[in-house]
C-alpha cells in the first residue's frame, strides 16, 4: 500500500471526521478552547458534567488525527530501509499483532507497522458499537479497555518519530507542534492513567522533562 506525499495534504491516513453539530463536536470545540488557554494540565481535566467515556473518545480521535498528521510529515524518511524494524531506540522493539487478522505477533518495518496500526484504530474508531457518534447510544462495557489500547499503541509512533527521526522533524521546523501534541498527550493519559507506565518507558526522559516544565 502506498501514499501519496505531499506538504500541502499532511495526513498519512484519511483524517477521522467528529459530525458538526453533535455533542461530540461542542466536546472537540471546548477541548480546542481550553488548549489555546496555554495551560495543558487544566485542558485536559473532564469538563463539569461531561461523560468520562465521551471525553476520552473525542480526544483519542483528536490525538489519532494528531499523529496521522504529524507521521505524515515524516513518511519519505520513514522507510523499509532506513526503518526495517518499528522501534522506539535501541532498547525496544515492537511487533505487530492485531488479535483478529494477525493473532501471533510478528516483526515488520516500522513503515508496515505504523500502517497496520493506523488502519487498526481508524477501524476502531469507525465502529460505532465502539465509538458512538450518536446521542444516547451508550459506549460499550469495553470502552475503557479499548481506548487504553489505542492510546498505548498511538503512544509508539510518537516514539519512533522521537527515536528515529527527530532531525527530520527539526529540518521541517515541526518539533514545536510535534512537542506540544505530545505534551497533550501525556498529560492527558496521565490524567485518567490509560497507559502503563512501563509503557511509557521509551520516552520517559523527555516526559520528566515536559511534566517538570509545567509545575
Amino acid at each position: 500500500m502506498s501514499f501519496l506525499f505531499s506538504r500541502s495534504n499532511k495526513t498519512f491516513k484519511p483524517k477521522k471526521n467528529i459530525p458538526e453539530g453533535s455533542h461530540q463536536y461542542e466536546l472537540l470545540k471546548h477541548a480546542e478552547a481550553t488548549l489555546g488557554s496555554g495551560n495543558l494540565r487544566q485542558a485536559v481535566m473532564l469538563p463539569e458534567g461531561e461523560d468520562l467515556n465521551e471525553w476520552i473518545a473525542v480526544n483519542t480521535v483528536d490525538f489519532f488525527n494528531q499523529i496521522n498528521m504529524l507521521y505524515g510529515t515524516i513518511t519519505e524518511f520513514c522507510t523499509e530501509t532506513s526503518c526495517s524494524v518499528m522501534s522506539a531506540g535501541p532498547r525496544y522493539e515492537y511487533h505487530w499483532a492485531d488479535g483478529t487478522n494477525i493473532k501471533k505477533p510478528i516483526k515488520c518495518s516500522a513503515p508496515k507497522y505504523i500502517d497496520y496500526l493506523m488502519t487498526w484504530v481508524q477501524d476502531q474508531l469507525d465502529d460505532e458499537t465502539l465509538f458512538p457518534s450518536k446521542i444516547g447510544v451508550p459506549f460499550p462495557k469495553n470502552f475503557m479497555s479499548v481506548a487504553k489500547t489505542i492510546l498505548k499503541r498511538l503512544f509508539r509512533v510518537y516514539a519512533h518519530i522521537y527515536h528515529q527521526h527527530f532531525d527530520s522533524v527539526m529540518q521541517l521546523q515541526e518539533e514545536a507542534h510535534l512537542n506540544t501534541s505530545f505534551k497533550h498527550f501525556i498529560f492527558f493519559v496521565q490524567e485518567f492513567n490509560l497507559i502503563d507506565r512501563r509503557e511509557l518507558a521509551p520516552l520517559q526522559d523527555l516526559i520528566e522533562k515536559l511534566g517538570s516544565k509545567d509545575r
